[in-house]
């Protein structure tokens, strides 16, 4: 399997995986959306806590020049962890949430 097609296994299946895990209070939904042509890959929830809704991106990365682009990361430890964990290389990963002054003092790509 070349590394396009690995990195777009590892994001759907973790972010499948976080689409598992319950909300602790109110009704809510976790729905995956996988743009494999376009590589785009997101976690929306959607529901109800008491009377206020609550709608948004829980997750949201992309595959950029070959490279993984998190955009948006709400999980407790860090989707760029599990990615690391799964095998991608940290000069893979751009945290794109980092504005591109600060991503230079991470340890991964820049862009």
């Amino acid at each position: 399997m070349d590394s396009l097609e690995e990195y777009r296994h590892i994001i759907c299946s973790i972010i499948t995986e976080y689409a598992q895990i319950p909300y602790a209070y109110g009704d809510i939904q976790r729905h995956t959306v996988f743009d494999t042509k376009n590589d785009r890959y997101l976690l929306m929830i959607l529901g109800w806590e008491e009377v206020r809704q609550v709608h948004g991106c829980l997750i949201h990365v992309e595959i950029i020049d070959g490279k993984i682009w998190i955009h948006r990361d709400g999980t407790e430890d860090g989707i760029a962890n599990e990615f690391l964990n799964a095998g991608i290389p940290k000069d893979r990963i751009v945290l794109g949430f980092r504005s591109p002054e600060m991503r230079k003092y991470t340890e991964f790509a820049v862009a």
